[in-house]
């Protein structure tokens, strides 16, 4: 046995008092009970396998379903097709990418799930024996890189599905293999060492929980009390995870990374409910339940997220979305969902079924075949870490004008320097884009630290991280103040007001920005205002396109897709755009931008110490047909 409290300090001492173990943790796969216990948090444990996010219940009402329902019948054929494909593939192997056995967790967790899909649907052993294969092959790891713990807990969610789905046909042998996989390589790591994921207010929270509680939950019969000791961890602390959607429903790191601790703590609700027919109310935290209509407020009507901090603007596809819709009663909040949902059915891509795709099978059930469309609001804003707003022409018209806009702080996880950012849509096309994240793995074997929030911390040196590729201000060619927030100060159905003041502490004593979007002439103003600033102090606007761009002083012409976008400079007179290159640093670290450049404008703030600046954008004419 080994002592927890022994190998703990003081934060630890907390950490356990706080979710009632302050008499130390002791790992015993003999199911011994520690003394003075809390109540049994497995009291309500379903006796039987599988218990995992799919009930016996759930499989016999999906084979009922299956050539009867249109979408579960598309699901489970691109599932089955999928798995055929995997039944020949070599099992993954160790591999590291740099600090990282992130991937290889990811495609042993996609793998196992598609497999055991498949193997429960149709009864061929080829499905099961290849799953099989894969698990005990990741059992034999030496570990799963809990220097990292996302692939530790990714990996124990992949054997912890895998051991459930597939229980009844595994040899004594087999379980006993994958039950001290779980425990020696998922659980005990985590319940033996500092982690400071448990405390933290971001996705890892999620993941790492949600990941060790399936762990946990499948091989709860047999080692019971290193499964009450995780379980009754993430019951108290998996809500610092869920802070950051407070107040409003906004993810902090991102549309990206909402899809990725949201999908997570899923999978933890989900789990909790079948094997233990409670969530123990996780789902009732503030924010959780809003941000699906939050996410939903973000996707433009090209189906491409406002992909603030480190997200990519590829269209969305959120499986997790159909979990809200249904837990919710809400089918409105996948209509976007739908289009991308179909492009998985009707292209045989590995690409497209991914892990969480089988579970489609189970939360589209209840779904109507023709979904509403949204009846959020056309103008919204909400607080936050990263509070942001947004306004539409439409739910439904895809050539309506969007725009979403941004304040907040480049101290938040993954956060960028965007405050006073935006993204900007109008007949089908984005004109003002978000260049995205670069990948981590390029940046770090480089070197280079994207953890550091330091004002000089090389994190501000990757290109598409700063304020120098983003669609705002840059005053004295300096970076943003990483600990300056900018908050949205007022905002109504047509015009949103951001105050970066704090952004450039030190620069200037006021700086705001306000937008006013005019829905009838499809036109968006962006007005800064600077009060306060050094005469002489260098100020640059800008916005990234993929357009290509015609200038006439302080006019210019954004051309793309055979659609236009007009831009004119209102104010100071005698302004004038200039076309800007959107390449980084020749430095062997900072990847290129093809196909992007810069709509800037230069100044400098004369005498008075004020500046205001005024540019309009409006796309050419609408489209004949509007949707409401």
């Amino acid at each position: 046995m080994t002592s927890f409290s022994n190998r703990s300090g003081t934060f630890w001492n907390r950490l356990l008092a706080t979710a009632g173990l302050a008499g130390g943790l002791i790992l015993s796969v003999s199911g011994c009970a520690a003394a003075k216990s809390p109540p049994d948090i497995l009291a309500t444990l379903r006796p039987e396998h599988p218990r995992l996010l799919i009930t016996t219940n759930d499989w016999a009402d999906l084979r009922a379903r299956n050539g009867k329902d249109t979408t579960t019948t598309a699901i489970i054929k691109q599932v089955v097709a999928e798995a055929r494909e995997l039944a020949d593939t070599p099992p993954v192997i160790y591999q590291k990418t740099g600090r990282r056995l992130l991937s290889v967790s990811r495609e042993a967790l996609r793998r196992v799930v598609v497999l055991g899909f498949a193997w429960r649907l149709t009864d061929e052993s080829i499905f099961r024996d290849r799953a099989e294969r894969e698990l005990l092959n990741v059992a034999a790891f030496t570990d799963w890189n809990p220097s990292h713990f996302l692939d530790t807990a990714e990996m124990t969610a992949a054997v912890g599905i895998g051991y459930d789905w597939l229980f009844s046909t595994l040899s004594p042998v087999t379980r006993a293999t994958l039950r001290r996989a779980i425990l020696e390589k998922g659980l005990t790591p985590a319940l033996t060492t500092k982690q400071w994921w448990m405390t933290g207010e971001n996705n890892w929270n999620q993941v790492c929980f949600g990941g060790l509680s399936i762990g946990a939950l499948a091989i709860a019969d047999e080692a019971r009390e290193p499964a009450r000791q995780l379980l009754t961890l993430a019951r108290e602390m998996n809500s610092y995870g869920l802070k950051p959607y407070a107040p409003d429903g906004i993810y902090p790191e991102g549309p990206g990374y909402w899809g990725y601790g949201t999908t997570y703590q899923v999978l933890l609700l989900s789990a909790l409910q079948t094997a233990l027919g409670t969530d123990w109310n996780l789902s009732k935290q503030p924010g959780f339940l809003p941000s699906a209509g939050v996410l939903t407020l973000q996707i433009g009507p090209t189906g491409r997220p406002f992909n603030f901090a480190d997200g990519h603007e590829r269209d969305a596809f959120y499986p997790a979305l159909y979990w809200f819709a249904q837990n919710l009663r809400q089918p409105e909040l996948v209509y976007f969902q739908q289009g991308q949902l179909q492009k998985r059915l009707d292209v045989k891509s590995s690409r497209m079924v991914d892990a969480f795709f089988p579970l489609l099978a189970i939360w589209t059930r209840g779904l109507p075949a023709a979904l509403p469309p949204p009846t959020l609001p056309l103008a919204w804003h909400g607080a936050g870490h990263n509070p942001i707003g947004v306004f539409r022409g439409s739910w439904t018209d895809p050539n309506a004008l969007y725009l979403g806009l941004k304040g907040g702080t480049a101290s938040a996880n993954h956060a960028h320097m965007d405050a006073g950012s935006f993204v900007l849509e109008a007949d089908g096309v984005r004109w003002a884009i978000d260049l995205g994240a670069q990948d981590y793995h390029s940046v770090e074997s480089k070197g280079w630290s994207l953890s550091s929030k330091s004002q000089t911390g090389y994190r501000w040196r990757v290109h598409r991280l700063n304020n120098f590729t983003h669609n705002t201000l840059t005053l004295g060619g300096e970076l943003h103040r990483v600990e300056g927030f900018a908050a949205i100060t007022a905002f109504t159905t047509n015009s949103a007001t951001v105050d970066l003041s704090k952004i450039f502490t030190g620069q200037a004593k006021r700086v705001v920005r306000q937008f006013t979007v005019a829905l009838e002439s499809r036109t968006v103003a962006v007005r800064d205002e600077i009060a306060g600033a050094k005469p002489g102090l260098s100020v640059r606007w800008q916005l990234a396109t993929r357009a290509e761009i015609g200038l006439n002083r302080n006019t210019a012409t954004l051309r793309q897709e055979g659609k236009t976008l007009a831009a004119k400079i209102i104010s100071p007179a005698g302004a004038h755009f200039e076309i800007a290159s959107a390449q980084p640093p020749d430095d062997g670290v900072n990847e290129p931008n093809p196909d992007t450049q810069m709509l800037a404008v230069n100044l400098a703030v004369p005498a008075s110490g004020n500046l205001s600046l005024e540019i309009q954008l409006q796309p050419g004419p609408a489209a004949s047909s509007r949707g409401n």
